[in-house]
């Protein structure tokens, strides 16, 4: 395959009626992990074990070292552990069919850097993440937050985010079967870091499901639930099923989104006999009461996209779900680019049958800022992809502002490119604005990434940054306080 035939450089010049974007359908290819020293001996039927795949997730620096042996050199693995050390904001959890994405054409035995190689890969970029990929004169924005959403604040019951009128966000889980750096739930999901100590649920499980459970048949308005935690993939099929038909009990539930990063990162998972059939089942009871149920899973580059992701989709398509769709996160080093974005809704439709639904950008996190684009990028990215794909699998960028929510990046009200603010209206009020008049006349702000500012923008900043932080510390506070004042009252 050419560099050209996959969309990562434009096709050939020499003609008028060449086009920025060259199309070639590329076939999937499933890398062969033996070429990793640690899974040199992995029979395919080990590889296609989801027990296997489990048990062998790389979780440590060690794990990884056995892995890859001494292709790779000690000053990544020391830029790794630094990073771990000092900057992680999720631990290390990355599963072979995961890590089998990254150097998929590299030879073993052939010549070149597997170090500098692995540096650069795009999947190696957001699932394994090093000191030395972090800025260091910005490493997190000065209105960074933890839960940079708000979604915590706006918990209906322990875990269910009521932000919008008619969806909720359930979180059934606080654990993943892979943990991206990026992750926008680093408040919550996965272990604690040596930098961030994470929120934990209090009530039981059960009692936590059955909270959300009752706030939904007592809120009428809502018809819209995403299921989600963490990943649905990571709680036991009986469990989940037991959940979401307790859910199609719910007269006023018209649509169920299964959120999983799994069926990228583990489809092993979703191509379990048991599995298949259970969602055959909850399926068909859906589709026989009008309710869609559909899939939502998070792929970032084209390289994830192997037979095995393709096997999975199509086995939940069959078992009836109405759609399988791939919401993406706009990161620089991965995707941050119309060609590699093109490349990857291609590998998604063509390959895989799943439909390009969503990219995000990247929320305001701490230590993300290497990852963030500005508004400004995020508007070029969706007019270079326009024209190319179907209509109906034209990805919206769209930016998610706290306490306004999902905005396409050309919906902003006013946009101050000098420091980078951009300011949003909305339509409706979430749970913490019912009393407030100026709710919906109001603008709320989102903020670039500072070093993407002209001179004077980032000597703005430069001059303001810890006034913010002040007021960044009070209102987190003020927050945390709402949102125990909000629980303890129910």
């Amino acid at each position: 395959m050419t560099l050209a035939s996959s969309g990562l450089v434009p096709g050939p010049t020499d003609s008028s009626s060449a086009q920025p974007y060259a199309y070639e359908r590329v076939a999937l290819v499933e890398p062969d992990w033996t070429r990793f020293p640690g899974w040199a001996g992995v029979t395919r039927e080990e590889w296609a074990s989801v027990q296997w795949q489990r048990a062998h997730c790389v979780k440590n620096v060690a794990q990884l070292r056995a892995l890859m042996g001494d292709l790779v050199d000690d000053r990544f693995y020391d830029d790794l552990e630094r990073d771990q050390r000092e900057q992680a904001t999720m631990s290390m959890l990355v599963p072979p069919q995961m890590m089998n994405t990254m150097l998929p054409q590299l030879d073993p035995g052939g010549p070149g850097s597997w170090t500098e190689a692995f540096y650069a890969d795009p999947i190696r970029h957001y699932m394994l993440p090093v000191f030395s990929d972090r800025r260091t004169d910005w490493p997190s924005h000065p209105h960074a937050a933890r839960d940079s959403l708000h979604e915590h604040d706006m918990w209906a019951a322990e875990g269910l985010t009521h932000r919008y009128p008619t969806k909720v966000l359930a979180e059934l889980l606080p654990t993943c079967p892979q943990y991206c750096g990026h992750c926008t739930r680093m408040d919550l999901v996965g272990n604690s870091t040596p930098v961030v100590e994470k929120l934990r649920f209090v009530a039981k499980p059960q009692d936590r499901l059955t909270a959300m459970l009752d706030y939904l048949r007592a809120t009428p308005q809502v018809r819209d639930v995403v299921v989600s935690g963490g990943d649905v993939a990571n709680m036991p099929w009986p469990r989940l099923e037991e959940f979401l038909s307790r859910l199609l009990e719910i007269e006023n539930i018209r649509d169920i989104r299964l959120a999983t990063k799994a069926l990228i990162g583990l489809p092993q998972h979703w191509l379990q006999p048991d599995v298949v059939e259970g969602v055959a089942r909850v399926a068909g009871r859906a589709r026989a009461q009008g309710v869609s149920l559909a899939m939502h899973t998070h792929a970032n580059h084209a390289n994830s996209v192997t037979p095995l992701v393709a096997d999975a989709a199509r086995a939940m398509l069959d078992a009836g779900l109405r759609d399988v769709r791939n919401q993406g996160v706009l990161l620089q080093g991965v995707n941050a680019d119309p060609h590699a974005l093109l490349d990857l809704c291609f590998r998604l439709l063509d390959g895989a049958q799943v439909t390009p639904y969503y990219f995000y950008m990247c929320d305001m996190i701490p230590s993300s800022e290497h990852w963030r684009v500005s508004v400004a990028h995020a508007q070029h990215l969706q007019h270079q992809i326009m024209g190319y794909l179907p209509g109906f699998a034209t990805p919206r960028i769209v930016c998610d502002v706290p306490f306004v929510g999902k905005r396409w990046v050309h919906q902003l009200a006013d946009y101050d490119t000098e420091r980078g603010i951009s300011s949003w209206t909305k339509n409706y009020r979430t749970s913490l604005e019912a009393q407030e008049s100026d709710a919906l006349s109001r603008t709320y702000q989102y903020y670039d990434p500072i070093h993407t500012l002209p001179a004077a923008g980032q000597e703005w900043w430069a001059a303001h940054a810890q006034v913010d932080e002040v007021v960044q510390r009070a209102g987190a506070a003020a927050a945390a306080s709402r949102r125990t004042a909000s629980l303890q009252a129910r």
